[in-house]
């Protein structure tokens, strides 16, 4: 399955990656709801892991087909052991893609001189994605942010990343020093667009699927990265695809986002057993949010420790709403 971002249909639409968030479950989750063509991108993993053979990162690598195409985004800041994770992780699972994380703004990220920090240093950028084009075969996008703290340092830095190679560049519409907060300035992303030859989607607050055709008009890419809007709606795609067809966005019943809920645990604990039911919990809040009166079947869903203790509760909240 090849992975060309020049040909593929406009607009591109993809889920963004996600620390903790955008697993092989949850990536098969929202294939499963989605019926437009949707590229994955893979929660981020550390390249210096992945070379040491860290059991549990590798297992983090690991595809399954109903994800396809994937693209796995690593993040690190030595331009060989980049090169190296990703000749890994190829030839273990040969994703369709890889990405590298030059935009994530956490302390624990950036103090490490990984993810936004390598915006302050161009040179090194350019030699990461120097030295992992010399090693893979498929398409190598880089996720940024519009700066540090300057949000036009983002136009620069995307022309050094181009011609170093780069594929196609994602950008979240906030400097690293706004992190999550205030509005995404799309306006800035477009500038970014406009800027270099490759493709360029654009990501942050397009949280409904609305807003889909504003962030595409105001910056003019070629398609936008849905992150935080997919969180306990991964019917979020199909959405958008309604609004694109100038069709009002449907609507997901109870019924069928507690079907697909219970279909997010299966999956949930067929990859983390079921210990990882108490991980999946952050998904109830998401799944639950914004629902009328979902508050107390919510607040016992989210102590509930295993699939046993959770049922009465689904079961309870559809009666109730019935």
């Amino acid at each position: 399955m090849k992975l060309d971002w020049k040909t593929l249909s406009r607009p591109i639409i993809a889920l963004s990656p996600m620390a903790d968030m955008t697993d092989s479950a949850f990536c098969r989750v929202v294939k499963s709801v989605t019926d437009i063509p949707l590229v994955m991108f893979r929660e981020m993993v550390s390249s210096e892991a992945v070379v040491r053979r860290n059991d549990k990162t590798l297992g983090m690598t690991d595809i399954h087909v109903d994800e396809r195409p994937l693209v796995q985004q690593i993040f690190g800041s030595d331009p060989a052991v980049m090169a190296e994770a990703a000749r890994i992780i190829a030839e273990d699972h040969h994703p369709e893609g890889f990405d590298v994380n030059m935009g994530c703004p956490v302390y624990k990220i950036v103090h490490n001189f990984n993810g936004a920090a390598l915006m302050q240093d161009p040179k090194r950028a350019a030699g990461i994605v120097r030295a992992m084009k010399s090693v893979i075969d498929v398409p190598l996008s880089i996720k940024i942010r519009l700066g540090w703290s300057d949000p036009t340092d983002c136009i620069e830095f995307a022309k050094v990343l181009e011609a170093a190679g780069a594929d196609l560049l994602t950008v979240h519409g906030r400097t690293k020093a706004q992190g999550y907060s205030g509005v995404a300035d799309w306006e800035m992303v477009g500038r970014v667009k406009a800027a270099v030859s490759i493709p360029v989607l654009c990501n942050g607050d397009v949280h409904k699927a609305e807003l889909a055709p504003k962030a595409l008009t105001v910056s003019g890419c070629d398609g936008i990265l849905i992150a935080r809007g997919a969180l306990g709606n991964p019917w979020i795609f199909a959405q958008i695809d309604d609004v694109l067809s100038g069709k009002p966005a449907r609507i997901i019943s109870l019924p069928e986002r507690v079907r697909v809920m219970r279909r997010h645990l299966d999956l949930h604990t067929e990859q983390y057993g079921e210990r990882g039911f108490v991980s999946f919990r952050k998904h109830l809040s998401w799944y639950l949010k914004g629902i009328p009166n979902a508050k107390p079947f919510r607040d016992a869903m989210c102590v509930a420790k295993t699939r046993a203790e959770l049922e009465p509760h689904l079961d309870a909240f559809l009666a109730a709403n019935g």
